[in-house]
């Protein structure tokens, strides 16, 4: 498993490009954002050049995928977002699903099924995988439709295309279902990345109620090869809780 780090989440408000410096530094192997579409996508090509880091992932732009009606626009901000990844060399895409619309739910997951389908000839070509990410309810994001894991997986078997899969946030799932290293293990063939915060406070990983310790252990077992991404809001020295998790990560 592989470490990334989230340059919109950690340095919140600090220079991107010399926030990825600071990253290569420290001896991270990859770093991740949000949105592309506010950012010089030439620096981050250069930083990405200069430094020998990898992308591991950014957004598609945030269209929902339960709304029938906004596929269209989906699909567009898809292709768009797919120019930008061949762009920087990316392989991965996060997508959000969308919020609620108050239809049934077993409508709005085929609205959403249907919605990926699309998406696929797109993905296949570009060779980029998309990765459908469950929020938590209860804290961060009132009113998003896709919480847990079971309909995410589910979503992920019924598409079946390994241009497709979840992005398991340990951070969001523990707020919503816990059993997390039960769910990971169990459906890792359906997983394309990991996200991880500690619990409460999204913050650093070693603070809180979640054993990450056990749960890289658990997803080393596996054999995943991808990456763990850190995505957290700091409440101590960004490099120093960067570098603890890079020692720990030696160590299993």
């Amino acid at each position: 498993m592989k470490i990334s780090v989230c340059v919109d989440a950690l340095f919140k408000g600090k220079d991107f490009i010399e926030s990825v410096r600071d990253l290569y530094v420290a001896g991270v192997p990859a770093f991740e954002f949000w949105s592309w579409w506010d950012k010089d996508l030439q620096s981050i090509k250069n930083a990405k050049a200069e430094t020998g880091m990898e992308i591991s992932a950014f957004c598609t732009k945030f269209i929902s995928l339960v709304d029938k009606r906004a596929h269209d626009s989906y699909l567009d901000g898809l292709k768009q977002s797919l120019q930008a990844a061949n762009s920087l060399g990316c392989k991965r895409l996060i997508s959000q699903t969308g919020y609620d619309t108050g239809y049934p739910r077993e409508y709005q997951l085929k609205t959403m099924m249907n919605g990926l389908l699309k998406c696929l000839p797109y993905l296949q070509e570009a060779g980029v995988t998309l990765l459908v990410e469950p929020l938590n309810l209860r804290i961060d994001h009132a009113g998003y439709f896709l919480s847990t894991s079971i309909e995410a997986f589910w979503l992920i078997e019924s598409i079946n295309s390994p241009y497709i899969k979840v992005l398991f946030d340990i951070y969001h799932q523990q707020v919503t279902e816990g059993n997390i290293i039960n769910n990971i293990t169990e459906n890792i063939d359906k997983i394309g990345h990991f996200h991880a915060a500690g619990l409460p406070g999204r913050a650093e990983l070693f603070n809180g109620e979640l054993n990450y310790q056990e749960i890289c252990r658990s997803i080393d077992e596996t054999g995943y090869n991808g990456y763990l991404g850190l995505e957290y809001f700091p409440k101590k020295d960004v490099i120093n809780g960067i570098k603890n998790v890079l020692a720990y990560m030696l160590e299993i």
